[in-house]
């Protein structure tokens, strides 16, 4: 049975942030996950998440000046101090919203051996319940992104060896980069510690474009996955006027 979690920066826009949560909970989602929730009051985000009984699943590091056009700082030789302040933020703040991964993104071009070495001293120095994840990105939305496909973030994986560091396959990029979606999963699954999913190429809701996700959501029962599909599409409309994909599989949340 999947198991789906809102991404609250992508969906239920037409709502202020602070409504977001509830949202969610009337929509029929049990779980969330959010980009990035420096910009709010932490203490506030968990009590919605606890008076609605809506579990958080994810959140992303500080990626550096996003604004600037940063995505990510772990890969940037020279900004070893950046990267480690902004993790020890992103630690602080989990142990307020208590999700159980965060992403870490990899920034622009950047160099290999920063961009481990970064990892490793993550991976040594975060909470010891917290999952981090590494994401490969698609280099036609972010170009020049270090990390582009699955197979590259198993090479990083591997490179730093860590039992809390494991991947983040979002389906949209990988359909992107790579394609052969169910073949991919088969083989990734041993290292995935978080999926999300778009509609391909517009990224809107996932029953629209070229992925048939209603197969891939099937396969991911048959091989018992047991972590949370993230929703990161931006709706056509309105959020709640695009999830009749998601009826289906709310009563099974």
């Amino acid at each position: 049975m999947p198991r789906f979690c809102a991404n609250l920066t992508t969906l239920f826009t037409e709502h202020d942030f602070s409504s977001r949560i509830s949202a969610a909970a009337d929509a029929g989602f049990k779980a969330a996950e959010i980009l990035f929730p420096y910009d709010q009051q932490a203490t506030a985000i968990r009590q919605s998440f606890d008076s609605t009984g809506i579990k958080p699943i994810l959140i992303n590091a500080p990626p550096g000046d996003y604004a600037g056009g940063e995505r990510g700082l772990a890969c940037l030789p020279g900004r070893e101090e950046d990267f480690a302040a902004a993790m020890q933020t992103a630690f602080q703040i989990t142990e307020i919203i208590r999700p159980r991964n965060l992403h870490i993104m990899a920034g622009l071009n950047g160099d290999r051996s920063t961009y481990i070495k970064n990892l490793k001293w993550t991976a040594e120095n975060a909470p010891g319940d917290l999952t981090l994840l590494i994401e490969p990105i698609n280099n036609r939305d972010f170009p020049g992104y270090h990390l582009n496909t699955a197979e590259d973030a198993l090479t990083v994986l591997d490179a730093v060896g860590a039992a809390n560091l494991r991947l983040q396959l979002d389906l949209y990029h990988c359909q992107i980069m790579s394609g052969d979606l169910a073949t991919r999963i088969r083989t990734l699954l041993p290292h995935i510690g978080h999926i999300q999913i778009a509609g391909v190429p517009e990224r809107h809701e996932p029953d629209t474009g070229e992925v048939n996700y209603p197969y891939l959501f099937d396969l991911l029962d048959d091989l018992g996955y047991e972590g949370y599909i993230g929703c990161e599409y931006h709706p056509r409309t309105t959020t709640k006027e695009g999830l009749g994909w998601f009826q289906p599989y709310r009563e099974r949340q």
